[in-house]
């Protein structure tokens, strides 16, 4: 160290530190009495979001949609839906994860009879799904269409209450168990199961892929009811606040203030806002356009940066590049 604060090299102080890189560090093996089916790699994103593999994909455009969140969280991971999209598309991108495998879908998609076969088929795209219960405007199961009555249609403007197989079908009580839902769809041969109550009304759905995929992939981050998980990100400024408002409506499970500058004042209030109105926006999604019930008592909030420097001591606490900090 010299008198005017830098070292013997003539090197200033603060760059004066010893740096080491992957090839500078050897981990030496030592002895383990620990099989590795006993290792735990588990972690919390928050207090009550938990993924088994601790990964996240970036919420950037060219990384991160529905198809990645997908795969991520089928891993144990979990995706960050970008925000360069609009509103209604990013939401809709929430959908699609959450809709993609569950142990029971809750708000199945439906079909009116009186829709034509192309738009049924849209829907099957859409979600990637190979048919839809068709229920009335009160709710009521009338019948099934899928691929297999719509494969050798080639007028895709009929009607879908003239191809669909019409009740009775096969159908499941609300409440039923995993292990006897899996008996009827064996019984009978089936890939679906409608849950209907006492009136015939569709209450929820259960698909033999969900007891596929849970064979396949057992260590899938999953929310309380079955559903994958799946963040998504907004800014600070402009409609970042109608965003999260109509992520946490979609079912979002945490979202991440993406900025590339976090020691901004700007993402701390943008934090608090949607921190203060989570658990009302939550309590809200059943006023959305499928009139949902609520999915869970709060969304998680993060704040994440592309920022490498040290926090101001005003600032939220945010993250470095390759993290962010819990909210």
């Amino acid at each position: 160290m010299t008198a005017n604060g830098g070292s013997s090299t003539g090197v200033p102080e603060k760059f004066a530190t010893l740096g080491l890189t992957y090839d500078d560090v050897l981990l030496l093996p030592g002895a383990s009495d620990m099989a590795p089916d006993q290792i735990d790699t588990s972690s919390y994103i928050s207090k009550n979001v938990r993924v088994n593999v601790p990964l996240l994909s970036a919420a950037m455009d060219k990384v991160t949609e529905s198809r990645m969140a997908i795969a991520m969280a089928r891993q144990g991971g979990v995706g960050v839906l970008h925000r360069n999209l609009s509103i209604a598309d990013q939401a809709n991108q929430v959908d699609l994860v959450k809709r993609s495998e569950s142990g029971m879908v809750t708000d199945p998609i439906t079909v009116h009879p009186d829709a034509t076969l192309g738009e049924a088929d849209a829907i099957c795209a859409k979600f990637r799904i190979s048919g839809v219960p068709v229920t009335d405007a009160a709710g009521k199961l009338l019948g099934i269409v899928t691929n297999r009555d719509m494969a050798f249609e080639n007028d895709r403007g009929r009607q879908v209450r003239e191809v669909m197989t019409p009740m009775p079908l096969v159908t499941g009580k609300v409440g039923i168990s995993g292990v006897d839902a899996m008996e009827l769809l064996r019984r009978h041969k089936i890939e679906k199961l409608p849950l209907v109550d006492d009136a015939g009304i569709l209450k929820g759905l259960i698909t033999v892929k969900d007891f596929v995929k849970a064979e396949k992939y057992p260590h899938a981050a999953k929310d309380g009811e079955g559903r994958l998980l799946v963040g998504a990100a907004v800014g600070v400024a402009g409609d970042a606040f109608e965003r999260a408002q109509a992520l946490v409506a979609a079912g979002v499970d945490f979202i991440v203030v993406d900025t590339a500058h976090g020691h901004s004042r700007l993402v701390g209030d943008m934090v608090a806002k949607i921190k203060s109105d989570a658990p009302a926006s939550t309590s809200s999604a059943a006023t959305s356009p499928r009139a949902r019930a609520p999915r869970r008592s709060s969304t998680r909030v993060w704040t994440a940066s592309r920022s490498a420097s040290a926090p101001a001591p005003s600032a939220p606490r945010v993250s470095s590049p390759a993290s962010a900090s819990r909210r």
